[in-house]
């Protein structure tokens, strides 16, 4: 009996320390997005409207690109449903075409409806080269409007890049432990 109490004892205290590694980098990463709404805001109040209206978005704070040609792209972002953090995604990208340099950006994600939101946390969700992303800039919000239930905003943070390409976006979601 008294093995077991120290095993589980042990148990537990392995789990909490995993929990405690992973949520420091994943508290970090929602500063940044916190930050990052922050210099949307900034740049254009307007987009209040979709942070308050939209049935969840995701805040990909720190996106790195780069490339020759062939080109990728990847970051970690922050899940919001109704304004609350409910799990973290990560971002990858491929493109081929006319493309050199490298680039960071931070990129939203918002999604109209609880349906566009669920497909998102399903897993395994995809941007076609037929999805386009807004540039945020003072005054574009008033003439942005969701496209098949979601809106993609992109907004340079550092690096130049001269980009004209075929783009695919994988996500993947990971809901927080409850």
């Amino acid at each position: 009996m008294k093995t077991l109490k120290t095993l589980i004892a042990v148990s537990l205290l392995l789990i909490t320390f995993g929990t405690a590694a992973q949520n420091d980098k994943d508290k970090k990463i929602m500063k940044d997005a916190e930050h990052a709404k922050s210099m949307i805001m900034e740049k254009d109040a307007g987009f209040e409207k979709f942070f308050s209206n939209a049935s969840g978005y995701v805040i990909f704070p720190n996106v790195g690109k780069g490339g020759l040609i062939i080109g990728g792209a990847s970051g970690n972002g922050v899940v919001y449903e109704n304004g609350k953090a409910i799990g973290m995604a990560d971002l990858k990208e491929l493109s081929v075409g006319f493309k050199a340099g490298g680039q960071a950006i931070v990129e939203v994600i918002f999604f109209e409806t609880d349906e566009a939101l669920a497909n998102f946390k399903n897993g395994n969700y995809e941007f076609g080269a037929e999805t386009s992303a807004v540039a945020v800039d003072k005054g574009v919000s008033q003439n942005t409007n969701y496209s098949d239930g979601v809106i993609v905003l992109t907004m340079p943070k550092a690096g130049l890049m001269a980009d004209i390409s075929v783009v695919g976006q994988k996500f993947s979601y990971h809901a927080f432990k409850m």
